[in-house]
């Protein structure tokens, strides 16, 4: 498989001011399994120190976290560690608060040793402890994008489509690769997934590693007590599968539960990075998050395969002959294009709702292309009035045009200033960070 971070992570390890690295990420999106690969790959010698395996390497952190007294201990059980030639991996390193406090003191004392850690609920973790700002590098993985499901796939061709599409590609080619979204769709782009579906070609095996992940997730919630009711995280958590694509609101995500009860549970998803709050926001000019409504929010899950495992989603059978933006209310394809925004863009995700008094105008994902901000709505099919749409673009002159992505090939309304684009064309419309 081929993950777009490598490049990132390169980039760092060629860096002769780089930190020690952390990658964040939810449980099971490929964080080990990429930091093996690239440091199989691309050093002279790889070491790996697994906190949650190896409980006892615990004690090395206890009574000092200088560098140079830590390196020896460690060399006598997992050998040589050479700077600027090994690659040393601290592993679900959430599972010892002091070894993630050391990391600051490999930097200060040991820049040129290559340094990265990863672990599953780590945001917990810095909650419990004190990293001082600017001493540690981070980067974010998400599900496989699409790109990489293609690639994985041995779709080469039309993986290129995806992230590098043209204006001329002919309209056969722009649907072939509509049609195999319908499979990301069911599929995801949680690593184990996609390499089931690879090997097997078996949806049912599918159904079964999401199942798994699922509820390794579940089991992961009782990590949480005493602080959540666990019976109302398991119900937000299947809420927010359901309700992709909905303003939110605490009160009704479980009216067994106070507001209050249903907020904090959503907030220990969202750190745990199994879900993203979308803010409402004002378009009227950079940074976007400078109008931010923070009480106005709608979600994106994790993964599209999750989130149609986890909402009970059926699928029908003539799924693959059906309208992909009729599925699931649409909530599929909405879901598909936050995730794509998140993984490409690594920033936070919005959308424009007009604050006007009992006003329903939305448009669903605002982005920035070229430097500019773009309004982009999902819709099936070049019909239907876009009201909010056209109402943005009115409101906001200094938006350039508006992007409608949709179920079918390339065109563009000039005169209305909208241009419509398949819905996998996401990927290339993102500024990139």
């Amino acid at each position: 498989m081929v993950r777009l971070l490598e490049r990132q992570i390169l980039d760092w390890k060629n860096n002769a001011i780089r930190k020690p690295l952390v990658i964040r990420g939810a449980r099971q999106t490929g964080k080990t399994w990429l930091v093996k690969q690239i440091g199989n790959r691309d050093f002279q010698s790889f070491i790996t120190v697994d906190f949650e395996k190896r409980r006892d390497i615990h004690r090395l952190f206890e009574s000092s976290l200088d560098p140079k007294v830590i390196l020896p201990s460690l060399e006598l059980i997992f050998g040589r560690i050479i700077p600027g030639e090994t690659l040393l991996f601290f592993d679900e390193i959430q599972a010892c608060p002091r070894a993630i406090t050391s990391l600051c003191y490999f930097y200060e004392e040991l820049p040129e040793l290559h340094i990265i850690s990863a672990g599953s609920l780590l945001e917990f973790a810095f909650g419990e402890i004190s990293v001082p700002v600017g001493r540690i590098n981070y980067m974010n993985l998400f599900p496989m994008t699409f790109y990489e499901y293609l690639l994985a796939c041995h779709k080469e061709v039309m993986s290129e489509e995806v992230l590098h599409p043209s204006s001329d590609s002919p309209e056969f080619i722009q649907l072939e690769v509509l049609n195999e979204l319908k499979n990301y769709f069911l599929i995801g782009g949680m690593p184990e997934a996609v390499k089931t579906w690879r090997e097997t070609n078996s949806l049912r095996e599918v159904f079964q590693i999401q199942d798994d992940i699922l509820n390794s997730y579940r089991d992961d919630f009782s990590k949480y007590k005493p602080a959540i009711n666990i019976h109302c995280l398991d119900s937000v958590f299947k809420q927010s599968s359901i309700r992709v694509g909905e303003q939110i609101k605490y009160t009704t995500m479980d009216r067994q539960f106070s507001g209050q009860t249903n907020r904090k549970a959503l907030e220990l998803l969202e750190k745990a990075r199994i879900i993203h709050k979308i803010y409402s926001t004002n378009p009227s000019g950079l940074p976007l998050g400078a109008g931010v409504n923070q009480r106005k929010f709608k979600l994106a899950f994790l993964d599209i395969g999750l989130m149609q495992r986890l909402s009970g989603m059926p699928v029908p059978n003539d799924y693959f002959q059906t309208d992909i933006l009729a599925i699931f209310q649409g909530k599929l394809a909405e879901q598909f294009i936050a995730q794509e925004i998140a993984a490409a863009c690594n920033r936070d995700l919005y959308y424009w709702a007009r604050e006007a008094k009992s006003s329903t105008a939305e448009v669903d994902f605002l982005i920035i292309k070229d430097g500019r901000i773009l309004p982009v709505e999902v819709k099936s099919g070049k019909s239907g009035s876009l009201k909010s749409m056209h109402l943005i673009l009115k409101e906001y002159p200094s938006l350039p045009s508006g992007a409608v992505l949709y179920d079918s090939t390339l065109a563009s309304l000039t005169e209305q200033k909208l241009d419509f684009y398949p819905l996998y064309y996401i990927s290339s419309l993102i500024d990139r960070r």
